[in-house]
């Protein structure tokens, strides 16, 4: 009889590094053994520097090694981990790469974080986010909202716009809370974004919302006493509810965001930015005839666990 293979998948992004640990038994169950969420900034200073800040660097290498570690114990036999936007504009990814070849080769010989295109990101997220869906519900768009940039993913299309809630932050909403002024500025810049996306928006059956922007807008409009991602994961939220938490979510201070238990320490800061965009995609979707959007807890690191199992 075949023994069961555990495989772990990565994904680091702009604001946090995530891990997956699946194991895949012979009868083709597949059983969850961890997921894992590290707010590490790495995309700190990016946009306006180009590169990645050393001290990014060092708290991804830290949150990796944690993962490794983990990976280890579990008896992880193939990792694969994935880079999106931070390292893609930055100067000095190269010190960022080999950096994770030393800690997964630990795991996997060979192996280091590696920058896919955005078709691949894209099919990846859609069959992460979509798996648990009833097929009756589709066409699907699903909106990966992340901390430089936001996908919006069909079956058959995807668009990648340079707006997420950290460039947003960085670039406009630097007061705490953030000013009017300040919301309008990042307002008008993330409406502009979307004359390239309407027409992708055209005929969908169900939106979909997924990463931590959504996932954490989602335990708020509940009402969430804690953080309970089998409450998050396929909730259905009404557009308007929706946008009374992100109206409220603005109007406080991080310090009062990060006192609330279902929003992440290091989220806290750059959610506001989140909302905003969160705002306009809600806007633009319910021109497109929906009432309300589904969240996701699961993403692209599921689109990987399938692939590697």
């Amino acid at each position: 009889m075949k023994r069961p293979r555990t495989v772990a998948a990565v994904d680091c992004g702009t604001n946090s590094i995530r891990l997956l640990i699946a194991r895949k038994h012979a009868d083709g169950t597949q059983v969850e053994i961890a997921r894992r969420n590290t707010i590490v900034r790495l995309g700190q200073g990016v946009d306006e520097t180009g590169r990645l800040h050393p001290e990014a660097i060092e708290r991804t290498r830290r949150a990796l090694s944690v993962y490794v570690d983990e990976m280890l114990h579990e008896n992880v036999s193939r990792v694969r981990m994935v880079a999106t936007s931070a390292t893609r504009d930055a100067s000095n990814r190269d010190d960022f790469f080999a950096m994770t070849s030393e800690l997964l080769g630990r795991i996997q010989p060979g192996a280091q974080a590696e920058v896919i295109t955005g078709d691949e990101e894209a099919a990846l997220s859609f069959a992460g986010a979509t798996a648990d869906i009833d097929p009756a519900r589709g066409p699907f768009c699903v909106i990966d909202l992340g901390g430089g940039s936001t996908e919006f993913v069909t079956e058959h299309a995807a668009i990648s716009t340079q707006m997420g809630c950290v460039r947003l932050t960085e670039r406009f909403m630097r007061s705490d809370p953030p000013t009017q002024d300040e919301t309008d500025r990042a307002r008008a810049f993330v409406h502009g974004t979307f004359a390239d996306v309407e027409p992708l928006l055209s005929g969908v059956g169900t939106f979909v919302g997924c990463a931590g922007t959504f996932t954490t807008l989602s335990a708020l409009t509940q009402g969430l006493e804690a953080y309970d991602p089998t409450r998050i994961h396929m909730s259905e939220l009404l557009i308007d509810d929706l946008l009374a938490a992100t109206s409220r979510l603005r109007a406080q201070t991080a310090e009062q965001r990060r006192a609330n238990p279902v929003v992440h320490p290091g989220r806290a800061d750059v959610i506001a930015g989140g909302s905003v965009i969160v705002e306009e995609v809600l806007e633009a979707i319910r021109r497109h005839g929906a009432e309300s959007i589904v969240v996701s807890e699961k993403d692209i690191l599921d689109g990987i666990v399938a692939g590697l199992a």
